[in-house]
């Protein structure tokens, strides 16, 4: 195996690369966590229900999901730039055709499968890697804590701004003034150019193909571990993401609330998300997930159980937001420790599919249970069980890399 040349915590970190991704990731995220508030307006527009608005967002997590390592692995072969610029126009392409979308088929292709793909080729797996690829190990997490918080930031944003848009100008003009703003992704992809032969970092990748490093990934016990604990983020966030406003309004809680928690959530993020990203850098990261993990249990059995307020739903909003996206600095960390950078987007991307997966299943099972049970309370208590479930997976995982010690290094 090639060895980096040592490297520096105090080297310069690339300014430009990580301004770029994190505006893109800002973008990508903004729209898309502002969803649950497009639903009810929709809904008294078309008649449709909650179980298809669900379906359309349980779709748009899915197509995401499976887009990941496919855009990934592009990314890493042909550049991110390239990934990040499809993603903008197929963006804007998919909410302005959303802005139109008075059938189930249209919903489900452009808020769906459209929107989906266009934020799976722009989101963490993708920038992250070319994040990784150019600083230094030591700065890595903290890079990543800056992209997710970016993010997180974008959450933040779109909330209130969504909500505005809806009030002032109905939400199918909404959707199109979100779909003019993602046109500047293409732009802000042009200092991202570069591949996973590219950056200050690729003297320091393992010389594998990608079926060589899939083969790889998928015999490692740990990397296993982490893809399936991975599922129940998606399942928890994706579910609050979808279906948060809704429920306030179900048990009494006035509309402005829903506001409110969806920004606090996005600005808690991003504290949430740097601090995990330095607490990923000095402590266990398998330790650290466990926690965030059961912290999530512990929050949604604390809001179900005591009386539901309006301080109750904000002080739950600032404890989700904390624990919401802090969980991915620590992911990808752990991916780029065991495998390196050379297929991280591809890799990264896997273990996100399962995040999606989850997406796909906490977002159909919220509309669909409400709709069967007139509540949502037993999607909240099967999150809760999950909570468990992960913290329980990530315990055993170790933060080392894989051994290739008796691998021959096969040629490019």
């Amino acid at each position: 195996m090639s060895q980096a040349a040592p490297s520096s915590a105090r080297a310069t970190m690339p300014w430009l690369i990580i301004s770029a991704g994190a505006l893109v990731a800002l973008l990508t995220f903004g729209p898309r966590s502002a969803m649950g508030f497009f639903q009810l307006p929709m809904l008294a527009d078309t008649g449709w229900d909650r179980s298809t608005f669900g379906l359309a967002m349980a779709i748009q997590n899915l197509a995401w999901g499976l887009g990941q390592p496919i855009f990934g692995a592009i990314a890493d072969k042909w550049g991110t730039g390239r990934v990040l610029t499809f993603s903008g126009l197929l963006y804007a392409a998919g909410l302005a055709l959303m802005s139109t979308a008075h059938s189930e088929s249209i919903l489900y292709l452009s808020g769906g499968v459209m929107v989906g793909l266009a934020v799976g080729a722009g989101s963490f797996g993708t920038i992250l890697s070319a994040f990784a690829r150019n600083v230094t190990p030591e700065q890595r997490s903290f890079a990543f804590g800056i992209g997710t918080a970016a993010g997180s930031a974008g959450m933040f944003l779109f909330a209130p701004l969504s909500q505005a848009l809806i009030s002032n100008y109905g939400w199918s003009d909404s959707l199109v003034v979100m779909a003019v703003m993602m046109l500047a992704i293409p732009v802000l992809a042009i200092p991202l150019r570069g591949n996973s032969s590219s950056g200050t970092q690729a003297q320091a990748t393992f010389k594998q193909t990608a079926g060589e490093a899939l083969r790889e990934a998928f015999a490692h016990k740990g990397y296993l571990l982490l893809t399936s604990g991975f599922f129940v983020c998606g399942f928890q966030v994706a579910f609050i993401t979808a279906h948060f406003p809704a429920y306030l309004r179900d048990i009494g809680i006035d509309a402005r609330y829903a506001v409110i928690a969806m920004a606090l959530i996005g600005f808690f993020n991003v504290i949430g998300s740097l601090s995990a990203g330095v607490i990923g850098q000095r402590y266990s990261k398998p330790y650290f997930l466990a926690y965030i993990y059961i912290g999530r249990s512990i929050a949604v059995t604390a809001f179900l159980l005591l009386p539901q307020t309006p301080l109750s739903v904000i002080i739950f909003a600032i404890v989700m937001g904390l624990l919401w996206l802090s969980t991915v600095p620590p992911t990808n960390g752990l991916v780029a420790i065991m495998f390196g950078t050379r297929h991280l987007g591809l890799l990264g991307g896997i273990v996100f599919l399962s995040h999606q997966v989850g997406s796909f299943l906490g977002v159909w099972m919220g509309g669909y249970l409400y709709d069967q049970l007139g509540s949502y309370n037993a999607v909240w208590w099967f999150g809760v069980a999950l909570g468990i479930f992960a913290a329980i997976v990530h315990w055993p995982i170790q933060e080392k890399p894989v051994d290739r010690s008796l691998v021959t290094q096969p040629a490019e």
